[in-house]
């Protein structure tokens, strides 16, 4: 991509502080380089009309590309939020962990709790986590889930495919919607409570949006 746009820098830590956008760009970027077919189409001058405002803050997403899929391509793409959760949760394999890879969150994620200095007690507070230098850690530093993937709970959240919007309350499952004001992410990340890590939370954050703990991971189709 030319550059890490992440806050921690380093050979083993996961890359952060990338939009949705970013992550979409990469993967087809990536698929070229290795001679795969790329799975997106980027209109970087067409407005997504499936992209809306958010129903109390307005326009948040100043990019909004379209971006569509050629399903049957084997280059990169972004889990959906289903197939992020069914492998977060262990595949066939599972065990129903609250969290990908076990019911102990210190085993299987770094959290606001566990990623800094020293172990923090308390109800979550910026300030101290601050002052603690929480941070993302070495990617594989806890536990697998029963698929052997690591880090599905905690260190960075990650981007998924799917909008989040309007479904949400109309008692439908929003996943797989095909229109939304906001990106799915899944899995929590290291400034996060303990309740953002767990397998079935789903977050969300204008596509444009990032931030240090704000990462994403990869797939193929065979």
């Amino acid at each position: 991509m030319g550059n890490n746009p992440s806050k921690f820098k380093g050979e083993n830590l996961p890359v952060e502080t990338v939009s949705w956008y970013d992550c979409v760009d990469y993967c087809n970027k990536r698929s070229l380089k290795e001679g795969l077919k790329p799975y997106y189409n980027i209109d970087r001058n067409k407005r997504d009309p499936n992209n809306l405002d958010d129903p109390a803050f307005g326009a948040l997403d100043n990019i909004r590309w379209t971006v569509t899929i050629n399903a049957a391509a084997n280059g990169y793409r972004l889990p959906t939020e289903a197939e992020w959760e069914y492998a977060a949760g262990g595949g066939k394999k599972s065990k129903s962990y609250t969290y990908s890879g076990g019911t102990n969150i210190d085993e299987v994620a770094w959290y606001w709790r566990n990623a800094g200095d020293k172990y923090l007690a308390g109800f979550w507070d910026w300030p101290t986590i601050r002052d603690n230098h929480d941070k993302t850690k070495p990617v594989g530093s806890k536990k697998p889930n029963e698929l052997g993937l690591y880090d599905m709970s905690g260190n960075v959240r990650e981007w998924c495919w799917d909008w989040f919007g309007d479904l949400e309350t109309k008692g439908t499952d929003p996943r797989g919607s095909s229109s939304g004001y906001a990106r799915v992410w899944k899995g929590g990340g290291w400034i996060g409570a303990d309740f953002c890590c767990e397998s079935s939370f789903r977050g969300h954050l204008a596509g444009n949006g990032t931030g240090p703990d704000q990462g994403f991971r990869v797939c193929r189709n065979k």
